[in-house]
């Protein structure tokens, strides 16, 4: 069927066009930059040739509209994931503006199904409850975040009134080729470079991004109704994320531990010197709010197809090919798989 894929240029959303093309559907983007689309496609092995595209924003329900014209089925995958202060505006604009125009307009369309890509942020923090798709929308104290649980709260509201909408939740993403080095791989890339020596306590759930693409292609079915569906992941401490990282870099990295309370007000002024340093300052407030929610996985998440030592290793690898690293860098995860 045809379906059209918002953010399909991004991280989450190229690994899930390639997984939906290799499924045989035909698949539509919405896109600011068709210049983009090579770029995002190739190293997945599609083309420009390989999808239709229509120049528009996920802000602009005229495009939007005409977007989902002839569409079977949506997936909304735009959103703006960034835990920097200089962004907020952008990300309120995409992430909750966005979310509401393209699931009104896919809706009014009659797409089944509507696919929303949350995140396990959305429902953080969980006050020490396991992940689970009952949870209620989160009360987060960042900004990224807290969009987020905004653009759940639209999804939810769908879903109450009996459209077919589907909220799917990765996990922390890693793995290979990220268009835009997003926060996530950006974070693994300091702390290759030296540049995190200081960790706070806590933790988070680890995914790997072709799990989510391949969880989009299953979610896409339709006459299933509202549902939510959690990606695989594993719950990894900050301890066991860098001990993982030392193992397959076999690299000593030098790496310090403090309570995640105690490391909240660096952040916290870390974020506030952001708006005014032109350069990107890795210790991030939101990273470090992330890790504090220290939210956890449970038996009945699903597993990983692959081991995350495996995903990290994949993440690592690409960071070096792309030269975003070094080979010194990457250690023993830069020589061939």
């Amino acid at each position: 069927m045809r379906i059209l894929v918002t953010g399909g240029t991004g991280y989450i959303g190229s690994h899930t066009v390639a997984a939906l093309y290799r499924a045989g559907h035909t698949v539509r983007l919405l896109v600011r930059d068709p210049g983009a689309v090579d770029g995002a496609l190739g190293p997945l092995g599609l083309s420009g040739r390989d999808v239709e595209t229509v120049v528009g924003d996920v802000t602009d329900a005229t495009s939007v509209r005409r977007a989902v014209g002839g569409c079977a089925a949506v997936l909304h995958a735009a959103s703006v994931y960034s835990f920097d202060t200089r962004r907020h505006a952008r990300m309120r604009a995409v992430n909750v503006g966005g979310t509401e125009v393209v699931l009104d307009a896919a809706i009014e369309a009659g797409a089944d199904p509507v696919v929303h890509v949350s995140s396990f942020v959305a429902l953080a923090p969980t006050g020490g409850r396991p992940l689970s798709t009952h949870l209620p929308v989160g009360r987060p104290r960042e900004r990224y975040m807290a969009t987020k649980a905004a653009a759940e709260e639209v999804a939810r509201r769908h879903q109450d009134a009996g459209a077919p909408v589907v909220i799917t939740y990765p996990m922390a993403t890693l793995g290979p080729h990220d268009p835009h080095v997003g926060d996530q791989l950006a974070r693994l890339r300091a702390l290759l470079r030296g540049q995190l020596p200081i960790w706070p306590g806590g933790g988070f759930p680890v995914g790997d991004v072709r799990d989510v693409a391949d969880l989009h292609v299953a979610a896409l079915r339709p006459g299933q109704g509202p549902r939510r569906l959690l990606a695989a992941g594993r719950y990894l401490s900050t301890r066991e994320f860098v001990a993982t990282v030392r193992e397959v870099t076999g690299r000593r990295l030098p790496v310090a531990y403090l309570p995640s309370a105690a490391v909240l007000p660096v952040g916290a002024a870390t974020s506030s010197l952001q708006r005014l340093w032109p350069w990107h300052i890795p210790v991030e407030y939101g990273a470090v709010y992330t890790c504090h929610c220290d939210v956890r996985t449970d038996p009945d998440t699903p597993a990983p197809t692959r081991a995350v030592a495996e995903t990290i290793r994949d993440a690592t690898r690409w960071l070096h090919r792309s030269g975003l690293i070094t080979r010194r860098q990457a250690g023993l995860a830069a020589q061939p798989a």
